[in-house]
């Protein structure tokens, strides 16, 4: 029987969005999955919204927390009701490819992999494509990552396990590079597959859309993560470097 992959979503004030990326996970050539959206308590229409499109698929479980608890929090809550052993993550703004679960599926058995990651294409808050495209490498470690985070949140398909001592915390830093970097600590390398399986929404209120926002951000990271402030700094050259080039790319 295939693994059942548990696809955790926070949701906050996305009810312009959220339809479509719950209905790019329902479309997933890869039927064995469970969609587990967490309401934090949003000001707009958004736990509405989605106990309508619960209606429409019994795979899909939703969550309201008792107060707005933050990004972070909000995905460990999933990962706690999470029954896989695979955990996706998508945000409510962004979207899949059909076969993006199939295809990390098949990799993850042939290779024995537990971490994997995608490459990503763009859109923007009216779902129009930007033409440039995310390559990613077709493995990075630990080191590598510290010079850039080439893992984008919603396209991550790891292993639930990892997560047992590990949990997403502090909303002012990069949650999900911080969670990154301490998998890495003890997997060898996370996988690759350069395929834009994840179609990312760029908004202006989002980390992406706010670069100064991005840039502390990923200072205050490295710093969480036990890295000193000489080395921090020497690492945000790179980070900086690598993100204009990732960037000017995308909006060529």
């Amino acid at each position: 029987m295939n693994d059942l992959v548990s696809v955790v979503m926070p949701a906050y004030n996305c009810e312009k969005y959220i339809t479509d990326s719950i209905n790019s996970v329902i479309k997933q050539t890869y039927t064995n999955w469970e969609l587990i959206v967490i309401e934090d308590c949003s000001r707009d229409n958004t736990l509405n919204v989605i106990n309508d499109l619960q209606l429409l698929d019994n795979r899909i479980r939703v969550y309201k927390n008792s107060e707005n608890s933050g990004v972070s929090k909000t995905r460990n809550k999933g990962i706690a009701e999470a029954k896989g052993d695979w955990i996706a993550f998508l945000d409510s703004d962004d979207l899949w490819e059909e076969n993006k679960l199939d295809v990390q599926m098949q990799y993850a058995k042939k290779n024995n992999a537990n971490f994997l990651f995608t490459g990503v294409r763009y859109i923007d808050e009216n779902g129009e494509d930007y033409k440039g495209i995310f390559n990613v490498p077709e493995k990075v470690n630990y080191k590598g990552l510290l010079k850039q985070n080439v893992i984008s949140c919603s396209s991550v398909f790891v292993k639930k396990s990892f997560f047992s001592d590990i949990q997403m915390e502090n909303d002012n830093i990069h949650e999900d590079f911080c969670v990154w970097l301490k998998i890495l600590r003890i997997e060898d390398y996370a996988c690759g597959i350069n395929e834009p399986l994840l179609i990312y929404r760029i908004s202006r209120n989002s980390k992406s859309g706010n670069k100064i926002k991005s840039l502390k951000m990923a200072y205050r990271t490295y710093r969480y993560v036990g890295i000193n402030p000489i080395k921090a700094w020497y690492l945000m050259f790179f980070y900086i470097i690598k993100n204009v080039k990732k960037y000017k790319n995308i909006f060529k």
